[in-house]
């Protein structure tokens, strides 16, 4: 099933996936639905990196900055 809505493109964005959708034989709701996906299924990949490094010990940028400088290295 599939949902109509409106979505308002600055007119250089419509004008390039308008060429991309002739160049390419797909249409305007094609290129949107796979950029869509692809931005949430970023966001997911992004999601799962956080929860799988959750457990891991923080470092406090002050204590960071503290052990560079006492290697000598700032």
């Amino acid at each position: 099933m599939r949902t109509r809505t409106t979505v308002y493109l600055d007119p250089a964005l419509h004008r390039a996936l308008k060429v991309k959708a002739a160049e390419t034989g797909r249409t305007l709701s094609e290129l949107l639905n796979e950029l869509v996906r692809r931005g949430l299924s970023e966001d997911l990949e992004d999601l799962t990196a956080i929860a799988e490094r959750e457990e891991e010990e923080t470092l406090a940028f002050e204590e960071a900055l503290r052990e560079l400088s006492a290697r000598g290295l700032i």
